[in-house]
C-alpha cells in the first residue's frame, strides 16, 4: 500500500502555472488598517519587507523569519469589516485609538490576484499543483511557503493573493510588490481608529460580529 499524500503538501511540488480562470481581476475598493505612530508606523500604501512574520499567514518573503527582503507585502480587504476582524481577531472586541489608521482606496487599474478562494471552481489552482481547495486553512508555516513559491515563480505576472479571511471567510487581498503600481496618489478615505467616522464603520462591525468597542 502506497503512503497516503498529504493534503497539503509543505510547499509546492510542481513548477506553478496559472491556467485560464485562475486570476481575479477586483477593480473595486480596498481597506488596511495600519499603525501610524510608534516602533513601526506604516503609511497607507507601505508594503513591508522584512519577513516572514510567524503570525502572518500568507507573507511572501522566502526567509529566515525577520529577514530583509526583496518581495514586499500588504495585507488589504475588499470590505472595511474583513480589516475589523482580521486585527482584532484575538481579542475578539475592537480597540479604537489613535495610532492606528483605517484606510481605503481605488486602485488606478484593475488588480490580477490569484484566486485560492475555493469556490465555483476557483478551488482548481491548488488541486493542479498537488493541494486541495483548503489550503488556505493549512498550518500558516504551509501557507507561507506557497505564497513564497508563488511570489517567486508567479509575481511577476500577478498582484498577489485573493484569499479567504481565516477568521471570518470574506475575501482579503494580499498584496505583492507588483501591486504598487496601482496605488493612487492619495486614498479615498483615512481616518485615525478614534475618529467618529471610524467609530460608525467600527459600529457595524459590533452589529454583525457582536464583538464589544472599546
Amino acid at each position: 500500500m502506497s503512503p497516503a499524500r498529504a493534503k497539503n503538501p509543505r510547499s509546492p511540488q510542481v513548477p506553478l502555472t496559472l491556467p485560464p480562470g485562475t486570476v481575479y481581476q477586483h477593480g473595486g475598493a480596498l481597506w488596511r488598517i495600519h499603525t501610524t505612530s510608534g516602533q513601526y508606523p506604516a503609511a497607507w500604501n507601505d508594503l513591508r519587507w522584512t519577513g516572514p512574520i510567524r503570525s502572518q499567514r500568507w507573507d511572501p518573503h522566502p526567509g529566515p523569519l525577520g529577514a530583509q527582503s526583496t518581495a514586499g507585502v500588504s495585507y488589504t480587504a475588499s470590505s472595511y469589516i474583513t480589516c475589523f476582524t482580521e486585527v482584532f481577531q484575538a481579542a475578539r472586541a475592537i480597540t479604537l485609538t489613535s495610532d492606528r489608521a483605517l484606510s481605503g482606496w481605488i486602485p488606478s487599474r484593475p488588480l490580477e490576484l490569484l484566486n485560492l478562494t475555493g469556490g465555483e471552481g476557483s478551488g482548481d489552482w491548488a488541486l493542479r499543483h498537488g493541494a486541495t481547495a483548503s489550503l488556505p486553512q493549512a498550518s500558516k508555516s504551509t501557507c507561507r511557503a506557497w505564497a513564497a513559491a508563488i511570489h517567486d515563480q508567479l509575481g511577476d505576472r500577478i498582484d498577489g493573493l485573493w484569499v479567504p479571511s481565516a477568521v471570518v471567510g470574506d475575501p482579503a487581498v494580499v498584496l505583492f510588490a507588483r501591486a504598487a503600481s496601482a496605488f493612487p496618489e492619495t486614498p479615498s478615505f483615512s481616518r485615525t481608529l478614534e475618529h467618529d467616522d471610524v467609530r460608525v464603520m467600527a459600529a457595524k462591525v459590533r452589529k454583525r460580529l457582536g464583538w464589544p468597542i472599546r
